[in-house]
């Protein structure tokens, strides 16, 4: 199940984009502005964006520029305006399609998995290769299957899942998991990491998620989003 996220600030139009794409079977999170819209690419890096380049806080090209410094996902512009200048800078700056109003939303629906099939992130990859993040419920899953953790062993995961790839030695993960680091022994970030591992052979066999760096400590491998 692929995320896509709508930069619209027309609650008509998003609605119906939003409807066309649920019942295709995409998850879509919609932002009225594009500051909110930009935060949310940071924070959740969605697998598509639908932007409009009409915002009331700002012009959508100048927004897919900010996003193009950091990310690659792919994006659709949504526009009122149909002149052959507006979709060649659109496509020039990074856009991946371009769609003017009035447009069907099934049609769109249809561009989206289009370019997420050549993207390669059509979302059954994402889903079962990503660990979800859920900070309401303090929980991880993994292939919509829920992990059993400890309140040490979630935050010890959680600090790993939010920075891929990053080494973490076991006095940072003290300092930053631990309510009273300085009365704990580093072999307790070892024991927790390896029941963790326990746990997650039981959800994910063959896959190591986390890595042991001799020397050095700990970092996940792997990919991991909010939800």
């Amino acid at each position: 199940m692929a995320n896509i996220l709508l930069i619209e600030d027309e609650a008509a139009i998003a609605d119906n984009v939003v409807y066309a794409l649920e019942t295709e079977g995409f998850r879509v999170e919609w932002k009225s502005l594009g500051q909110e819209g930009l935060a949310s690419v940071k924070e959740k890096g969605p697998d598509l964006l639908i932007l409009d380049v009409g915002l009331p806080d700002g012009n959508g090209f100048e927004l897919c520029k900010q996003i193009r410094a950091f990310s690659e996902v792919p994006i659709i512009f949504l526009t009122a305006r149909a002149e052959e200048i507006d979709r060649i800078v659109g496509l020039e700056i990074g856009a991946d399609d371009y769609v003017t109003k009035p447009f069907s939303p099934r049609e769109l629906a249809a561009r989206v998995k289009v370019i997420l099939k050549r993207s390669g992130s059509n979302g059954s990859q994402t889903s079962d290769d990503s660990f979800e993040i859920d900070n309401e419920r303090s929980a991880i899953s993994f292939r919509g299957q829920r992990l059993d953790l400890t309140r040490y062993e979630y935050l010890v995961f959680k600090l790993l899942l939010n920075r891929p790839q990053r080494i973490f030695s076991r006095s940072e993960i003290m300092d930053q998991v631990w309510d009273e680091p300085e009365t704990s022994f580093d072999r307790a970030v070892d024991t927790h990491i390896k029941t963790l591992r326990s746990k997650l052979r039981e959800v994910c066999e063959g896959k190591d998620a986390i890595k042991t760096h001799r020397g050095m400590g700990y970092s996940f491998q792997g990919s991991a989003r909010e939800v």
